[in-house]
């Protein structure tokens, strides 16, 4: 994790890491916008008066067509992206059940892969401390 500058805004959000087995889903970013081809893990941005978990919830409807989550809240980081000028605070949350079929709505490649599996993609810089910490639950 970078260090953080005190002057970039901080955009707040929700991520799910969202279990099906011993697999979760990753998300590939497209063109056009910022990092378009890494990876990532689904979710998006909270708006205005929104907790995290109802972001994550509205998010992954949107973006996946899944719903009813059931999810708990796991690690909270964040990352400068000083070359954007801003700065994420990343909730990440377990997501284990949920109904639904997940589904790209918006032309994102999706894949189940292992945490281990995940270590041969290219995520985005926010999420490498994390693809760490889902091994390093694996080793237990």
């Amino acid at each position: 994790m970078q260090a953080a500058c005190d002057d970039l805004p901080v955009i707040e959000v929700a991520a799910g890491i969202i279990w099906r087995e011993n697999t979760f889903l990753a998300a590939q970013r497209k063109k056009p916008g910022p990092f378009f081809d890494l990876w990532e893990f689904p979710g998006g941005k909270c708006e205005e008066g929104e907790t995290p978990e109802e972001a994550l919830n509205r998010e992954l409807h949107e973006e996946l067509g899944i719903k009813d989550l059931q999810c708990s809240l796991w690690q909270t980081i964040e990352h400068d992206y000083s070359e954007l000028d801003y700065r994420v605070r990343l909730y990440f949350f377990h997501v284990r059940a949920f109904t639904g079929e997940a589904r790209s709505r918006e032309n994102q490649l999706l894949r189940w892969i292992t945490p281990q599996e995940a270590l041969r993609l290219q995520f985005l810089p926010a999420d490498q401390c994390i693809l760490t910490r889902l091994n390093a639950l694996r080793l237990i």
